[in-house]
């Protein structure tokens, strides 16, 4: 149950959001465009980032791009 520790586990990365244009969810009202977010777990499909809301949430990689 990894998911209990995430908010509390050292940041993997940073990913900047590029967009919201999601076809199904509303992200718009957790992410903004052109902020930068700490990666607490990442899949081949999701980063699970601390959102504006202040918790860990899961976002397709299409929303971001890396920060270096």
């Amino acid at each position: 149950m990894i998911h209990y520790t995430w908010a509390t586990r050292p940041t993997i990365k940073k990913v900047k959001c590029v967009h919201t244009n999601a076809e199904k969810y509303m992200v718009s009202n957790v992410l903004t465009p052109g902020n930068v977010y700490e990666v607490k777990n990442e899949t081949d499909e999701f980063y699970f980032v601390v959102d504006n809301s202040g918790k860990v949430g899961g976002f397709y990689k299409d929303y971001f791009e890396e920060v270096q």
